[in-house]
């Protein structure tokens, strides 16, 4: 991937995190990117995922904290609106 193509998918990723929680930090952009990519597999290959979540289970636990914590804080800033 050239720079000038990390530099738009990173303007993307901030702009999507932005929209989900009305701001933005680097800590709330890598929590969404890790949400959004492990969603993708997840629908797009389920028995990766599952493997995954079978060898790693403290990472799973891990990752479904966050995607609650996602979604909480989606919550809140609509509420907000």
């Amino acid at each position: 991937m050239n720079e000038e193509l990390k530099a738009q998918v990173d303007g993307l990723l901030e702009k999507y995190t932005e929209l989900l929680f009305g701001e933005t930090s680097p800590e709330l952009k890598e929590q969404v990117q890790g949400w959004v990519l492990y969603s993708h597999i997840a629908k797009s290959m389920p028995p990766l995922v599952q493997h995954w979540n079978s060898a790693y289970p403290d990472a799973k636990e891990d990752m479904r904290k966050m995607i609650a914590d996602i979604k909480v804080r989606n919550e809140q800033y609509r509420n907000k609106k």
